[in-house]
Protein backbone atom coordinates (compact mmCIF):
# COMPACT_ATOMS: atom_id res chain seq x y z
CA UNK A 1 0.00 0.00 0.00
CA UNK A 2 1.33 3.51 -0.89
CA UNK A 3 2.48 5.95 1.46
CA UNK A 4 0.00 8.24 0.03
CA UNK A 5 -2.93 5.98 0.49
CA UNK A 6 -2.37 4.76 4.04
CA UNK A 7 -2.05 8.53 4.73
CA UNK A 8 -5.20 9.56 3.65
CA UNK A 9 -7.10 6.42 4.24
CA UNK A 10 -5.92 6.99 8.43
CA UNK A 11 -7.49 10.94 7.84
CA UNK A 12 -10.70 9.02 6.42
CA UNK A 13 -10.68 6.79 9.56
CA UNK A 14 -10.07 9.95 12.12
CA UNK A 15 -12.42 12.11 10.08
CA UNK A 16 -15.21 9.68 10.24
CA UNK A 17 -14.62 7.93 13.71
CA UNK A 18 -13.58 11.67 15.42
CA UNK A 19 -16.02 13.65 14.50
CA UNK A 20 -19.06 11.45 15.05
CA UNK A 21 -21.68 12.28 17.75
CA UNK A 22 -21.44 11.55 21.59
CA UNK A 23 -23.72 9.15 22.41
CA UNK A 24 -26.54 11.10 23.81
CA UNK A 25 -26.67 12.93 20.45
CA UNK A 26 -29.34 12.22 17.95
CA UNK A 27 -28.37 12.84 14.18
CA UNK A 28 -26.74 15.64 13.59
CA UNK A 29 -28.62 18.48 15.86
CA UNK A 30 -27.12 18.11 19.35
CA UNK A 31 -23.61 17.84 17.08
CA UNK A 32 -21.76 20.61 17.92
CA UNK A 33 -20.84 22.62 14.96
CA UNK A 34 -17.17 22.08 14.40
CA UNK A 35 -15.23 23.76 11.36
CA UNK A 36 -14.30 21.20 8.66
CA UNK A 37 -10.27 21.02 8.21
CA UNK A 38 -8.96 21.77 4.84
CA UNK A 39 -6.20 19.48 4.93
CA UNK A 40 -7.37 16.42 6.71
CA UNK A 41 -10.46 16.90 4.17
CA UNK A 42 -8.42 17.80 0.80
CA UNK A 43 -6.19 14.85 1.67
CA UNK A 44 -9.10 12.48 2.33
CA UNK A 45 -10.75 13.75 -0.86
CA UNK A 46 -7.48 13.59 -2.81
CA UNK A 47 -6.99 9.66 -1.89
CA UNK A 48 -10.81 8.70 -2.66
CA UNK A 49 -10.32 10.69 -6.09
CA UNK A 50 -7.17 8.71 -6.88
CA UNK A 51 -8.68 5.48 -6.04
CA UNK A 52 -12.32 5.79 -8.26
CA UNK A 53 -10.12 7.47 -10.84
CA UNK A 54 -7.60 4.10 -11.04
CA UNK A 55 -10.76 2.05 -10.62
CA UNK A 56 -12.40 3.67 -13.75
CA UNK A 57 -9.93 4.42 -15.84
CA UNK A 58 -9.98 8.07 -16.18
CA UNK A 59 -6.35 9.68 -16.92
CA UNK A 60 -7.42 13.15 -16.45
CA UNK A 61 -5.48 16.51 -14.77
CA UNK A 62 -7.59 16.01 -12.17
CA UNK A 63 -6.72 12.51 -11.98
CA UNK A 64 -2.93 12.97 -11.96
CA UNK A 65 -3.26 15.66 -9.40
CA UNK A 66 -5.20 13.86 -6.60
CA UNK A 67 -3.09 10.92 -7.22
CA UNK A 68 0.31 13.32 -6.43
CA UNK A 69 1.99 13.35 -3.57
CA UNK A 70 0.98 16.90 -2.92
CA UNK A 71 -2.44 18.06 -1.96
CA UNK A 72 -4.48 19.47 -4.71
CA UNK A 73 -6.11 22.21 -3.24
CA UNK A 74 -5.28 22.64 0.67
CA UNK A 75 -7.73 25.26 2.14
CA UNK A 76 -11.13 26.64 1.01
CA UNK A 77 -12.06 29.76 -0.27
CA UNK A 78 -11.95 32.80 1.77
CA UNK A 79 -14.71 33.44 3.72
CA UNK A 80 -15.76 29.99 3.05
CA UNK A 81 -16.13 27.49 6.34
CA UNK A 82 -17.91 24.24 5.85
CA UNK A 83 -18.57 22.13 8.85
CA UNK A 84 -17.38 18.47 9.41
CA UNK A 85 -20.58 17.51 8.26
CA UNK A 86 -20.54 19.05 5.07
CA UNK A 87 -17.26 17.43 4.87
CA UNK A 88 -18.69 13.83 5.88
CA UNK A 89 -21.54 14.12 3.62
CA UNK A 90 -19.13 15.26 0.12
CA UNK A 91 -17.03 12.02 0.43
CA UNK A 92 -19.71 9.62 1.33
CA UNK A 93 -20.93 10.76 -1.98
CA UNK A 94 -17.69 10.23 -3.78
CA UNK A 95 -17.05 6.86 -2.66
CA UNK A 96 -20.67 6.08 -4.03
CA UNK A 97 -20.60 7.95 -7.04
CA UNK A 98 -20.41 5.72 -10.42
CA UNK A 99 -17.56 5.88 -12.89
CA UNK A 100 -19.89 7.67 -15.03
CA UNK A 101 -20.32 10.72 -12.44
CA UNK A 102 -16.79 10.39 -11.75
CA UNK A 103 -15.99 10.85 -15.08
CA UNK A 104 -18.25 14.49 -15.22
CA UNK A 105 -16.02 15.31 -11.86
CA UNK A 106 -12.68 14.88 -13.01
CA UNK A 107 -13.29 15.42 -16.65
CA UNK A 108 -10.14 18.18 -18.30
CA UNK A 109 -13.16 20.61 -19.75
CA UNK A 110 -16.61 22.11 -17.71
CA UNK A 111 -16.08 19.75 -15.00
CA UNK A 112 -19.19 19.59 -12.17
CA UNK A 113 -19.23 19.31 -8.57
CA UNK A 114 -21.14 16.92 -6.78
CA UNK A 115 -23.75 19.18 -4.99
CA UNK A 116 -22.86 17.45 -1.74
CA UNK A 117 -19.36 19.63 -1.97
CA UNK A 118 -20.58 22.56 -3.23
CA UNK A 119 -20.16 24.17 -0.16
CA UNK A 120 -20.08 27.72 -0.94
CA UNK A 121 -21.12 28.46 -4.32
CA UNK A 122 -20.44 31.26 -6.34
CA UNK A 123 -22.90 33.80 -6.19
CA UNK A 124 -23.84 35.24 -9.43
Amino acid sequence: MSDRLRKGALALLALVFCAAPTPGDVGGCGQPAAELDPEVFFATKDSIDCDQCGACGLETGACTRACSEHLSQSEFPEGCLPLVHDGEVCLRALLNASCSDYETYTRDMAAQTPTECNFCPVRR
